[in-house]
């Protein structure tokens, strides 16, 4: 197991992932499941289920930065904690934060392999986007 298991959660979420089918591909297990609760309801995802998904929020955002403030590391398994903020493809002069993510992810053969993920829409009071505010780690 690479000791920089952290690493490679914090770059695919940093990654174009949204944008590259190869980035999806470099840092997610061919294996990989997603368990995701957001505010549409649960969703189960596969490898291509994420390929695919990444391929339409290309049609959408112009850019996608999330804002990481907490990355911690237990054995395999790595949680992360950001909001992603975007520039919408109609409105690429503006930014704005898009949703809040929470996610612990068991890594395999250094790729992205079980994931269990939560997010909700963003909340934009000044308290709770400084609340995400990035740290170093």
């Amino acid at each position: 197991m690479s000791s920089s298991i952290k690493k490679i959660v914090k770059e695919f979420y940093n990654s174009n992932f949204y944008k590259s089918p190869e980035d999806v591909k470099n840092y997610l297990h061919p294996e990989a499941e997603l368990f995701w609760n957001s505010s549409a309801g649960f969703n189960k995802m596969n490898f291509q289920d994420i390929l695919e998904l990444s391929t339409e929020m290309s049609k959408s955002f112009h850019s996608l930065r999330a804002e990481i403030s907490h990355l911690l590391r237990d054995k395999d398994e790595v949680s992360i904690r950001l909001t992603y903020h975007v520039k919408t493809v109609e409105n690429p002069d503006e930014e704005i934060p898009m949703a809040h993510f929470m996610a612990i992810w068991k890594i395999k053969d250094n790729k992205l392999f079980k994931g269990y993920q939560i997010s909700q829409p963003a909340d934009e009071t000044p308290e709770n986007l400084s609340s995400f505010m990035a740290t170093n780690f």
